[in-house]
């Protein structure tokens, strides 16, 4: 009964160690800029998609990091699917193909016509070397 006791004790305390390892645990430049778009002028379906669009990412990471990152509309595709197989994403078909729309629309529309105020995205390898800085 103590070994069953120990167990369960042990398995509460690193299940939420074992979560926040899953998540996005690093402060990326990107994050520290601004959370919000002012979408006022989009078009009304693009209004809509940045509403799934905050709903559905800030789940995992800062809604600063997708915002203040210019990327491709390849590497924008790739990124959405990636974060639509995440553990819990949540995210559908559907929504990953709204969320994609809204962020290649934000991007021509934004952050092209002023890339330096943008940063590039992040490699696996820079995102694991800040990781370790800030661990």
């Amino acid at each position: 009964m103590q070994k069953l006791i120990r167990l369960m004790t042990l398995v509460c305390l690193t299940t939420p160690m074992l979560m926040t390892a899953q998540t996005s645990n690093v402060t990326l430049p990107q994050d520290k800029g601004p959370n919000s778009v002012n979408v006022s002028t989009y078009p009304p379906e693009q209004q809509k998609a940045y509403k799934v669009f905050t709903d559905k990412c800030s789940k995992c990471h800062t809604i600063a990091r997708p915002i203040n990152t210019m990327m491709t509309n390849a590497e924008w595709e790739r990124y959405v699917k990636r974060m639509m197989h995440k553990p819990n994403s949540g995210i559908s078909d559907s929504q990953g193909k709204t969320i994609f729309e809204f962020l290649s629309y934000d991007q021509t529309n934004r952050k092209d016509k002023n890339p330096s105020a943008f940063s590039k995205a992040l490699s696996d390898e820079e995102i694991e070397k800040l990781k370790a800085q800030q661990h």
